[in-house]
């Protein structure tokens, strides 16, 4: 379990660092999707040690674990962002969670097309 919790830790800095790179490079000063970052990490990282077969069962269960926690997790996090505030800014924040979500269905069906995803 703790190897799982390992795993997860490290895709977890490194889709925050992802995040970071972007809110500085668009200049917003703030995380720009380091959770999902995170998790596409999760899915490629776990998918890659299991087709290895170094995907231990006490891995596994360590993953399980905060898999099942990630949800209370983006809700806590999105509840601390001031989305209103955004969204009366004007459409620029719409057509960025519009994008966004193209994009990760776009990568999801490229990856699923090339087996790395199961």
């Amino acid at each position: 379990m703790i190897f799982g919790s390992a795993i997860i830790a490290l895709c977890m800095l490194v889709g925050y660092t992802i995040g970071e790179w972007l809110g500085v490079l668009f200049g917003i000063g703030t995380n720009v999707g380091g959770v999902g970052f995170s998790m596409v990490c999760l899915l490629l990282l776990t998918n890659w040690m299991r087709k290895r077969r170094k995907l231990h069962a006490g891995m596994e269960k360590g993953i399980q674990f905060w898999k099942g926690m990630y949800i209370p997790v983006v809700v806590a996090m999105s509840a601390s962002q001031d989305v209103v505030s955004a969204i009366s800014q004007g459409s620029v924040a719409i057509l960025a969670g519009i994008a966004a979500v193209c994009t990760v269905f776009i990568l999801m069906f490229f990856l699923s097309k090339r087996g790395l995803l199961e």
